[in-house]
């Protein structure tokens, strides 16, 4: 049974309270904290602000032929455009120190010399992790760093460490010049894996303090070596390995498209800060392009880390190849494609192109 965003009336008719007491719970807390919203016709509608989720934009896309489809998400519902913008993103706007950072280049083989399909976890298989969900913890930020990083010390230690790292040693511990679960940058994040470093996510999993989710539960020290050690156990006590991981600076990889491959290929996935509108939330399958007709006000826009993990090319309905890249998301498995999205390639929709960092991680 699929429940629809109905408002208590539909509820208590149709027996969900009974029936679905978790789903009702939920509805009941997001009633309360958004009084932006009124039961019209028993369904939920914005009175003061634009919805996240806008049935019309979901009609316009689905009927349309922009290559994508789009969903009505349960996690959304009861939230407002404002509030999606402001609690499921969380990169900060790329630093000027950040975008004058000078790419890596290298001899690179033009795109027709790669495969038409690749994707990580086909490559390296069992050592590139799926995404986690980062809730209304507005922490891309950290959720996309800990994964290129996790992914990449497992591929650079051919396979001997795989452990996913834990965004929450992130947005608990890297506190300088950032804001946790209300954004945060990536280049601060990087600089404090290669200071301090991050632990497993078994070892302190998301979301493990909720009354004081900014007090860092982990403190580690220089071994003889020069590397980090931790001095505290794991806030998980079930989990007996505090081992921390490290990597090296970042470095930005060339916006060029067969230099992002190349890279993708060799070294493992990358992480790319694109714009996110407000039609991407919607995103549930196909290549996803940014729907320019928006519905009747400006369009907003923020900023957003992901993962780029692989790269493809499908037929569209009028016999033209497109090519896409394959990114996971931070919204967990239940949003798009098992957590991930296809994007197009080589035109930087988004700005998915425009910035893309790796790192090396050598254990």
């Amino acid at each position: 049974m699929r429940i629809n965003w109905y408002c208590r009336s539909t509820f208590t008719q149709f027996g969900v309270e009974a029936a679905y007491p978790n789903k009702y719970l939920h509805w009941k807390k997001k009633r309360k904290r958004h009084q932006n919203h009124e039961c019209v016709d028993s369904h939920w509608r914005c009175t003061n602000e634009m919805c996240l989720i806008q049935p019309k934009l979901i009609e316009q896309i689905n009927s349309g032929t922009y290559g994508w489809k789009a969903d009505n998400y349960s996690q959304f519902w009861g939230m407002s455009l404002k509030e999606g913008f402001s609690y499921r993103l969380g990169t900060f706007h790329p630093s000027a120190a950040l975008l004058d950072m000078q790419p890596v280049t290298e001899n690179t083989a033009a795109v027709a010399d790669f495969p038409g399909f690749f994707v990580a976890s086909y490559e390296w298989p069992g050592w590139i992790h799926d995404p986690l969900d980062q809730r209304n913890c507005a922490a891309s930020w950290a959720f996309s760093t800990a994964s290129v990083a996790a992914d990449r010390i497992a591929i650079h230690s051919q396979g001997r460490f795989t452990d996913n790292l834990s965004p929450q040693n992130l947005v608990s511990c890297a506190i300088k010049n950032q804001h946790g679960c209300k954004g945060g940058s990536i280049s601060n994040a990087w600089s404090y894996i290669k200071k301090h470093g991050l632990v497993s996510h078994a070892c302190y999993p998301l979301f493990w303090n909720q009354l004081h989710p900014m007090t860092c539960a982990i403190t580690s020290v220089f071994d003889a070596e020069g590397k980090r050690r931790a001095i505290k156990p794991c806030p998980n006590q079930f989990e007996t390995s505090n081992r921390i991981y490290q990597c090296g600076s970042p470095y930005r990889i060339p916006s060029k498209e067969a230099d992002i491959m190349r890279e993708i290929r060799e070294n493992g996935p990358v992480q790319a800060i694109m714009k996110v509108y407000e039609d991407f939330f919607l995103y549930k399958s196909g290549i996803y392009r940014h729907t320019s007709e928006e519905p009747q006000h400006e369009p907003q826009e923020r900023s957003h880390s992901v993962k780029l993990v692989g790269w493809g090319m499908l037929e569209d309905v009028e016999g033209q190849w497109q090519k896409y890249w394959i990114a996971a998301n931070s919204w967990g498995i239940s949003w798009g494609e098992s957590g991930h999205f296809r994007i197009l390639r080589g035109q930087n929709e988004c700005d998915i192109e425009k910035l893309i960092i790796a790192t090396k991680c050598h254990l």
